[in-house]
């Protein structure tokens, strides 16, 4: 004999009234809500169904993972809610490639003007995307607790992503402990090792904390200081107003789940990173409704250092000529032509 559900309880009853609004409750509008339900259908033979257990997977997002405040806002037991989380984190984590995947040839040519709109310049027409890295906070397992403490002592776990110029992710690679460098983290994820994007002749913009390379992917970084005139000086600025896509990204997401991101997660480390797959997943899938946070509630972008002065034998030669290249390109007038303005990004 299966559990009933009270249908008058109070989430349930805004739920069932079709002109009511969600987006308080469960952070989500009503139409991406169907969206998500129709993207991972999976017909249920037994139980309460589908659209229910989402309901109970995203209130819980919305109210900080906190099982007891969901099993007493839909009157189920607290084993019951930890098995659907689990539950519909797994279909969602089935369907991610749906939502987050790496664009194709043809959609390239209007992703790098999306980025020549965001640096103001023409010559960014080879960026293919901006990747960065944010630190999620968690509660770190007993043993090895010291290798998930970063910079700010804090436990957290690591999410790279690679975005476009909407703040749409790409790709992503989360879960390498907090203590683990930007870099490192790029170098033994997919997409660095197996060369996967972007494709010959584009390139990524990345901030100061990566290297400026050309193989196995090429990507693009600001110069370091000491600058060695106003040609770097120009470069970084038109860099760094292209390349924070990503960041503004990373804030838009924490922003909608702030109730969960913005404190240490509340689930396990292992499953830590099933949760903020599914919270990239549902930022991208935002948009497709027009879904989308009035800016006064997105927080601004982390705070990153400031490029390093580096001594002359570890200087970047990997991709500097690429760099070079657009970095004298700019010489020209900094003015973006009337075809670059016709539709609005970010």
């Amino acid at each position: 004999m299966y559990m009933q559900l009270n249908p008058n309880i109070p989430i349930l009853k805004v739920y069932n009234n079709p002109e009511s609004c969600l987006k308080r409750d469960l952070r989500l509008t009503r139409q991406s809500v169907n969206l998500l339900l129709r993207i991972i259908h999976s017909p249920r033979d037994h139980g309460w169904g589908q659209e229910l257990e989402v309901l109970m997977f995203l209130y819980c997002l919305a109210h900080g993972l906190s099982l007891s405040v969901v099993c007493r806002a839909f009157g189920v037991p607290r084993s019951t809610v930890h098995q659907v989380i689990h539950r519909i984190a797994a279909e969602i984590k089935g369907k991610l490639g749906t939502v987050i995947s790496l664009p194709s040839q043809d959609m390239l040519p209007d992703i790098g003007m999306g980025f020549c709109q965001l640096a103001r310049s023409p010559v960014f027409t080879c960026a293919a995307g901006a990747i960065d890295g944010c630190h999620i906070r968690i509660k770190p397992p007993d043993q090895h607790r010291m290798d998930y403490i970063n910079y700010k002592l804090f436990p957290y776990i690591h999410l790279q992503a690679i975005s476009d110029a909407t703040g749409r992710f790409l790709d992503i690679f989360v879960g390498y402990p907090g203590s683990v460098h930007d870099a490192r983290v790029l170098r033994n994820s997919p997409i660095f090792n197996k060369s996967l994007y972007p494709p010959a002749g584009y390139f990524l913009l990345a901030d100061g904390g990566y290297t400026c390379l050309e193989k196995p992917i090429a990507l693009i970084t600001p110069y370091k200081l000491p600058l060695q005139g106003r040609m770097q000086e120009c470069f970084n600025t038109h860099h760094s107003r292209a390349c924070s896509v990503v960041e503004r990204a990373f804030g838009m997401m924490k922003a909608r789940w702030r109730a969960m991101l913005f404190k240490a997660l509340e689930v396990s480390p292992a499953f830590a990173p099933d949760i903020v797959a599914c919270c990239a997943f549902l930022h991208n899938l935002c948009p497709k409704t027009d879904d989308i946070l009035e800016m006064e509630d997105i927080e601004p972008a982390e705070d990153h250092p400031v490029p390093v002065h580096v001594t002359p034998d570890r200087a970047e030669t990997s991709g500097n000529h690429i760099r070079e290249r657009i970095a004298a390109q700019l010489s020209a007038p900094d003015r973006l032509p009337q075809h670059l303005q016709e539709h609005d990004y970010f």
